[in-house]
């Protein structure tokens, strides 16, 4: 047992570290609480309440740059909050055994959109520029994009700040700084109504997610100091190649581990 108390507090350690310095963290909790033999929707439920510290600390942080965007304020929560409860829903009626055949896809979903997240950022802020005056269609049209990525940060938490980014830039968001505080405040508000959910059903492991939660706030806190050290480059391709070879294990445990009737 204490072996896997360190072995879990080490995932959020280390989690922690990378959501502060490159995101990418659940790469790494995630998967940790399933290989400590969580169900993988109560691993789901449980990681998505081990994240929810550091969402809430870093809009905190941005509150400033969040305080400016006073408009959208209500719209954003409203959509994030309906999204949250739609998504969670879906996952506590999904089947145990379904839920484990699409986690391979729902990771590598996450996988491409760490990779590749920054180049669809940069063509989603050259389509705003080029539609800044778009119809209310187009308006509509983007707040069902976003009841979409709230929706899946509800139903799968890994990934969720990576397509938030991808629709303020479609918004037409181009402040990184306000962006950031945005998604933030979007996955605080899809991740406090879920885990708001996943306690009522009992659905999350509150052991494993709070020594998980303590080394999140423990790895977060020391990557403040880090993050002046650490190329982010270097920080980054290590989250890919974790990323594509958690997504690999997923996908050869669920298709090729198959027991055959």
């Amino acid at each position: 047992m204490s072996f896997e108390l360190i072995f879990l507090f080490l995932a959020g350690f280390f989690g922690g570290v990378l959501n502060s310095i490159a995101g990418g963290g659940s790469f790494i909790t995630f998967p940790a609480l399933i290989f400590v033999g969580i169900a993988p929707i109560t691993a789901n439920a449980t990681n998505t309440f081990a994240s929810c510290a550091g969402y809430m600390s870093g809009t905190y942080a941005f509150r400033k740059e969040i305080a400016q965007h006073k408009k959208e304020l209500l719209r954003i929560t409203l959509i994030s909050l309906t999204g949250g409860i739609l998504g969670a829903w879906l996952l506590l009626q999904t089947p145990e055994t379904v839920f484990k055949e699409a986690i391979p896809w729902l990771m590598l979903f996450a996988t491409v959109l760490f990779i590749f997240g920054g180049q669809i950022n940069t063509g989603l802020k050259k389509l705003a520029s080029r539609h800044r005056h778009a119809s209310s269609i187009g308006g509509v049209l983007l707040l069902v994009l976003l009841l979409g990525v709230a929706t899946y940060g509800g139903f799968f938490n890994a990934g969720l700040g990576i397509i938030t980014l991808s629709y303020l830039a479609l918004a037409g968001h181009t402040n990184i700084n306000a962006m950031n505080g945005l998604k933030l405040l979007v996955s605080s508000v899809v991740s406090l109504v879920a885990i708001a959910l996943f306690i009522y059903n009992d659905v999350i492991a509150w052991h494993e997610g709070s020594i998980v939660l303590l080394g999140t706030l423990a790895g977060g806190y020391g990557a403040a100091h880090l993050s002046r050290k650490l190329p982010q480059k270097h920080v980054r391709n290590f989250v890919i190649v974790a990323s594509i070879a958690t997504t690999l294990y997923f996908f050869i445990d669920t298709y090729m581990n198959t027991p055959v009737n």
